[in-house]
């Protein structure tokens, strides 16, 4: 599981990614830039050149064939 969140000190502010065994990764970003990321790790819908759940599993693509439960 993916964990973002918004760290804000007195001059910059932040955005963390934390993966369970892996080193956070923290970098400065602004309002719009976190706004952005959290967009695009929600899922929210498909986005070019991003692998999510929509792309891998078709979630909310009704022209999607249902798959065969054999």
């Amino acid at each position: 599981m993916l964990i973002i969140r918004r760290i804000v000190d007195r001059r910059r502010s932040y955005t963390a990614l934390f993966l369970k065994g892996e080193k956070p990764h923290i970098f400065p970003t602004d309002d719009v830039q976190h706004a952005r990321i959290l967009q695009i790790y929600k899922q929210d819908r498909r986005y070019e050149d991003v692998c999510n759940d929509f792309t891998d599993f078709r979630i909310g693509d009704d022209s999607a064939p249902p798959k065969d439960s054999t």
